[in-house]
C-alpha cells in the first residue's frame, strides 16, 4: 500500500473518535430523513402531451381543417420543444394533440404548456365566428389519491350538487390537497315542452317559440349616465335566473300576446338520457376525487381526510354522508410495512449468519453497515425530492442483497490480513485498496478474484485453512464466472 495514497478504511480505524461521532451523525439524519420522506404509491411522472379541442357548429371537417385546426398547429410549432401535432376532425369538431420531444426535461414541461396556451389563446382571435374554444387540457398526470361519494336518499341531484361543492371548498383547505374534483354531476336541462296541435290551433309555430326565448333571453349593455361622482351602468333585466320569468316569456302571434306557460310546460330536469351516473351502495351519489399535491406524504395527508371526512359527517343533516370508496393511503401504509419487515428480517439473518460463522464483534460490524448505508440513502432521497414509492422501495429491497454482501467481503479481508499478521490499521487498509474498485463496479471476475483471496496465500505457498473454514466461511460461496455457486466449505485452497 503506497503511504501517500488516501485511504478511508485506514483513517475511520485510525481516528476512532470521529468514525463514531460520524456513525451517530449519519444514523440521526438516517432517521430524520426516513419520517420526512414523501409517501405515495407510484411515482410522479410527466406527460409531454397536450390536447386542443375546438368546436365549430355546422362547419364540415374540410373547413375545420384549414381554418381552425391548421392556424392552430402553425402556432404550436413555434414551441422551443415541439415535436409533433396530430389533428383529427370531423363536422363540427377537431381534436388536436401536441406531443414534446422525448428529450424535453420534466421542469420545462409546465412552462412549455404555459407558452402553448399563450399562443393558442393569441389565435383564438383569429378563428372565425361561432368558433367554440380552443379548449386546452394538459393535466394528464394527475392522479385521485382518494374517492369520496356523497349521497343522499330522496335528496335532488341539483341540492346535492350544491353540497358537493361546498364540501369540495373545505377539502381544498386539507394540507397536501392539489385539487378536488367532482364527477358524476348531471347537467341540469330546463325543458320547455308543447304540444304542435296546439300550437296549430292558435296559430303559433315551433320557430316563434324559439325567437322569443332567444330573444328573451339576451344580456346586452344598455348603457350608462355619466355624473359628477360615480358612473351609473344602466341594466335591462332579461336574462332568466329563475323557472318562472321562463314560464311568463311573452310570445306574439297573430297580433295577439301569450305567456309561454299557457301553451307550453316548463320544468327543470336532467340530461335524458343521462351520459353517465354514479352509483354507490346502489344509490345515485357524486364522487369527490383528491388530488395529492408532489412530494407530499400520503400518509399524513390520508391522516388529515379521515379527520375533515369525520368532521364533515358529523355537520351533514340527516339522511346525507360522505363515505370512502379508495385510499391510496392504505396502499402505502402496506407497501412501506412491506419494506421494513423485509429489512429486519434480512438485517435478522445477516446477523445470525455472521454470528455463527464469524463471531459476533465481526457480525455487528456487518449487520450496522446495512441500516448506516440506507441512512445516507435517506438523506441523499430527502435532499434530491425523492419519495417512498413502488419503484424506490422495491430498489431498496433489491439493494439489500448487494450491501450485504459487499460488507461480508470487506470485513472477511481484514479478518483474514490480521490472522496473517497484520495489524488492524494495515488490514484495513489493505482491504481499501484491494476492494473498494471491484464492489463499485461489481464486476463478477473482481468478485471472483475477491473470495479466491480470502483463502488463497499470497506468497505462492500451499495454505491449509481447514480451520477457518469450519469457523467462519460455513455459509460462503464463490460465484463461478457463468453464475453457478461452488460450495467451498471444507475445501483446500491452493495457490
Amino acid at each position: 500500500m503506497s503511504e501517500g495514497r488516501f485511504n478511508l478504511s485506514a483513517l475511520a480505524v485510525r481516528e476512532r473518535s470521529i468514525t463514531l461521532f460520524l456513525i451517530c451523525l449519519i444514523s440521526l439524519a438516517g432517521v430524520i430523513a426516513f419520517f420526512k420522506l414523501g409517501r405515495a404509491e407510484d411515482p410522479a411522472f410527466t406527460v409531454k402531451v397536450m390536447t386542443v379541442v375546438s368546436v365549430w357548429p355546422g362547419a364540415t371537417a374540410q373547413e375545420m381543417q384549414d381554418q381552425v385546426a391548421e392556424k392552430i398547429e402553425k402556432r404550436l410549432q413555434e414551441l422551443r420543444w415541439y415535436d409533433r401535432t396530430e389533428t383529427y376532425t370531423r363536422p363540427g369538431m377537431a381534436f388536436t394533440t401536441l406531443t414534446l420531444l422525448d428529450s424535453t426535461p420534466p421542469s420545462q414541461v409546465p412552462d412549455e404548456f404555459y407558452q402553448a396556451r399563450k399562443k393558442i389563446g393569441d389565435e383564438a382571435m383569429t378563428l372565425p365566428a361561432g368558433v367554440i374554444g380552443p379548449m386546452v387540457n394538459d393535466e394528464y398526470s394527475d392522479v385521485t389519491f382518494a374517492l369520496f361519494a356523497l349521497k343522499a336518499k330522496g335528496e335532488p341531484q341539483r341540492v346535492l350538487a350544491r353540497d358537493a361543492e361546498s364540501l369540495r371548498q373545505r377539502l381544498l383547505h386539507v394540507p397536501g390537497v392539489k385539487k378536488v374534483n367532482i364527477v358524476g354531476e348531471q347537467p341540469e336541462r330546463i325543458y320547455v315542452e308543447f304540444s304542435h296541435e296546439r300550437l296549430a290551433t292558435l296559430g303559433i309555430s315551433p320557430q316563434e317559440v324559439f325567437a322569443a326565448l332567444n330573444n328573451q333571453n339576451a344580456l346586452t349593455p344598455a348603457g350608462s349616465v355619466e355624473t359628477r361622482g360615480p358612473q351609473v351602468f344602466i341594466r335591462l333585466d332579461g336574462a332568466f335566473d329563475e323557472l318562472q320569468k321562463i314560464r311568463d316569456t311573452p310570445v306574439v302571434a297573430q297580433g295577439r300576446t301569450l305567456k309561454l306557460a299557457d301553451i307550453a310546460t316548463v320544468k327543470r330536469g336532467y340530461e335524458d338520457p343521462a351520459t353517465f351516473m354514479i352509483r354507490n351502495g346502489g344509490e345515485p351519489a357524486l364522487l369527490l376525487g383528491v388530488v395529492m399535491r408532489d412530494g407530499w406524504n400520503g400518509l399524513d395527508l390520508g391522516k388529515a381526510l379521515d379527520h375533515e371526512v369525520g368532521a364533515i359527517n358529523a355537520e351533514l343533516p340527516l339522511g346525507m354522508n360522505l363515505n370512502k370508496v379508495t385510499d391510496q393511503a392504505v396502499n402505502i401504509s402496506s407497501a412501506v410495512d412491506e419494506f421494513m419487515i423485509k429489512f429486519f428480517v434480512a438485517l435478522l439473518v445477516v446477523m445470525l449468519v455472521c454470528f455463527i460463522s464469524m463471531g459476533w464483534r465481526v457480525g455487528v460490524v456487518v449487520a450496522a453497515a446495512v441500516p448506516l448505508t440506507l441512512a445516507v440513502v435517506f438523506v441523499i432521497m430527502a435532499m434530491s425530492g425523492k419519495n417512498f414509492d413502488r419503484i424506490t422501495l422495491g430498489s431498496l429491497i433489491l439493494a439489500l442483497g448487494l450491501l450485504v454482501d459487499d460488507a461480508i467481503i470487506a470485513i472477511e479481508m481484514m479478518v483474514v490480513k490480521m490472522e496473517e499478521g497484520y495489524d488492524r490499521i494495515a488490514a484495513s487498509a489493505y482491504s481499501w485498496s484491494h476492494t473498494a474498485a471491484p464492489m463499485l463496479s461489481g464486476h463478477p471476475g473482481h468478485r471472483c478474484r475477491l473470495h479466491a483471496e480470502r483463502f488463497c496465500a499470497l506468497h505462492g505457498r500451499r495454505i491449509h485453512q481447514q480451520h477457518v473454514l469450519d469457523r467462519r466461511y460455513r455459509a460462503d460461496c464463490l460465484v463461478g464466472g457463468r453464475g453457478v455457486f461452488h460450495t467451498l466449505s471444507g475445501r483446500e485452497a491452493v495457490a
